[in-house]
């Protein structure tokens, strides 16, 4: 070996001494220094803390969010609402958060992000005093993206905006009331606090979707939203002070029962699905689809959040008969060791019985006539030719179960099914199966999209392709029933207003075509 040889050697060398003692130290840095890297998780929230704490909610529809904050209020918590994620919330998600996520991640994390910078930086609120006053409070799920790494990207948004020990409490969709352990908890999620919570998801639901019946509907623009802010209102203080939901949906219904509608003009009726997140919030992150299906001339069919907890209670069910066929009671997370699996199965067929005869006293009571929530057997007996019912994340096979009963229960003129772009359970499995089930169903109108946050004309575009086939569908029916009837639209018009019951906005005719209008002249002939 000659000198000049010698002297690569050694430089090579350093440089790799070099380069270890900075891995070492770099890995001191992140707390890898002494084997797998461990996340510092800060979730303690004490009872002593509650009078001084403030609990943040958020994620939900505008309406859902109000009435959770007041419910939780009454059962002794400070609660408040975060706004609905903008496209701002989506930009400052991207900046702090990891590459690849879906946008209700970038949204949701960002909209958190951002609520912490405009106290620090628009009120001069010290790190320390936000990070000892605030907790949020989130779902989680068993899901394989989102739902699952939701309170992860939390905490490195957090810490990469110089707000770590900020805490994320993170609430089990599937944990239930067992979470709820020892009187030093802060945040208990007993029987207490799941009444609480569902309480106002229902009360919630009915309001929504009464206010997406009659909208599209007013003859005086605006008059159903003021009426649906009044109601949020009313709804919340009862239920901060723990009174009687039941009488305060009932003011709540003289209220709707004054808003004068025309109910003889026909709309098409779509019913939006897809992604939990996306198809449920009401903001940038979805487009606005819900106002923008308005503003089109549309009678938009949203999914409520009972359908969501009801499909967990299908879910546990459907998972605990499959157990009961082992040979042997297995000791999984899930399992059945230890546990009596009948038991189980009668309190699970009794929440779904309470859950919607809950729901039906709300909806009654307010208004809501006629609405049916959907059976989770039929859709998923529905879907499993196609999508088996053992695959789960996101909707799982509901989408597929849902659009194969719109089409064979004629429920809507066109299905519009939304999702985060990337999505893997919406986009890369069930719009997948949909194209079999749209050629199965041809009469089926269904479009997907995904949402990125930007590229809204484009989005827009293609929905009012397909809405105009769809306003096409809702027109031709109602003149079918009307040629069927021997009605005019101007006699339907004059019947409809002559009849106290069918003039009503709360009167809902039974189901015989897709479109209310139709209904109403087969009610009325």
């Amino acid at each position: 070996m000659n000198i000049e040889e010698n002297q690569i050697s050694d430089t090579e060398l350093q440089i790799e001494k070099e380069l270890a003692a900075f891995r070492v130290e770099e890995a001191e840095k992140l707390g890898l220094g002494r084997g797998a890297y461990k996340e510092k998780v800060h979730t303690t929230f004490t009872a002593s803390q509650v009078p001084t704490t403030t609990i943040w909610v958020s994620g939900l529809t505008l309406a859902h969010d109000h009435l959770v904050a007041a419910s939780l209020r009454g059962v002794g918590y400070n609660v408040e609402t975060i706004d609905a994620a903008d496209n701002t919330a989506l930009n400052i998600g991207k900046e702090f958060g990891n590459r690849g996520q879906c946008n209700p991640t970038y949204f949701t994390v960002g909209n958190l992000v951002k609520k912490l910078i405009q106290l620090r930086d628009e009120q001069g609120m010290p790190t320390a005093e936000i990070i000892s006053r605030f907790v949020f409070l989130t779902a989680g799920a068993c899901g394989p993206c989102r739902f699952g790494t939701y309170v992860t990207e939390y905490r490195k948004a957090l810490r990469d905006a110089g707000f770590d020990g900020f805490r994320v409490m993170l609430f089990q969709q599937q944990g239930g009331v067992k979470q709820a352990t020892g009187d030093e908890i802060g945040l208990k999620i007993n029987l207490d606090f799941a009444k609480a919570v569902i309480q106002a998801l229902v009360a919630g639901d009915v309001v929504n979707l009464l206010g997406y019946r009659l909208r599209p509907y007013e003859t005086q623009p605006g008059s159903v939203d003021a009426v649906v802010e009044q109601s949020k209102a009313i709804l919340a203080e009862s239920l901060s002070r723990q009174g009687s939901t039941v009488a305060a949906l009932a003011r709540c219904r003289m209220l709707f029962s004054k808003v004068s509608v025309d109910r003889t003009q026909p709309k098409p009726l779509v019913s939006l699905i897809g992604e939990f997140w996306a198809m449920t919030t009401e903001g940038d992150g979805n487009y606005h689809m819900q106002r923008f299906l308005e503003k089109e001339g549309a009678e938009v069919d949203i999914q409520g959040i009972t359908n969501w907890i009801l499909f967990m209670v299908w879910e546990n069910r459907y998972d605990t008969l499959r157990r009961i066929s082992l040979k042997e009671a297995d000791g999984g997370r899930k399992g059945l060791d230890g546990k009596n699996p009948t038991q189980k199965l009668w309190v699970l067929a009794a929440l779904d019985r309470l859950i919607r005869g809950w729901f039906q006293l709300y909806a009654q009571t307010i208004g809501l006539h006629g609405y049916h929530l959907p059976d989770m057997g039929e859709i998923a007996e529905l879907s499993k030719e196609h999508y088996s019912n053992e695959v789960r994340g996101g909707e799982a096979h509901m989408e597929v179960g849902k659009v194969i009963h719109f089409a064979k229960d004629k429920v809507n003129h066109m299905t519009l099914s939304v999702k985060p772009f990337g999505c893997m359970p919406s986009s890369g499995v069930s719009d997948g199966v949909q194209s079999v089930v749209t050629a199965r169903y041809p009469e089926a109108i269904f479009l997907q999209i995904e949402t990125t946050g930007d590229g809204a004309v484009n989005v827009y575009s293609r929905v009012q392709m397909m809405l105009f086939k769809a306003r096409q569908k809702a027109e031709a029916e109602l003149n079918t029933v009307l040629a069927e009837t021997g009605l005019s639209r101007e006699e339907l018009r004059r019947r409809v207003q002559g009849s106290r019951r069918w003039r009503s906005p709360l009167a809902h005719p039974p189901h015989k075509a897709v479109g209310v209008a139709a209904n109403l002249a087969y009610a009325v002939s």
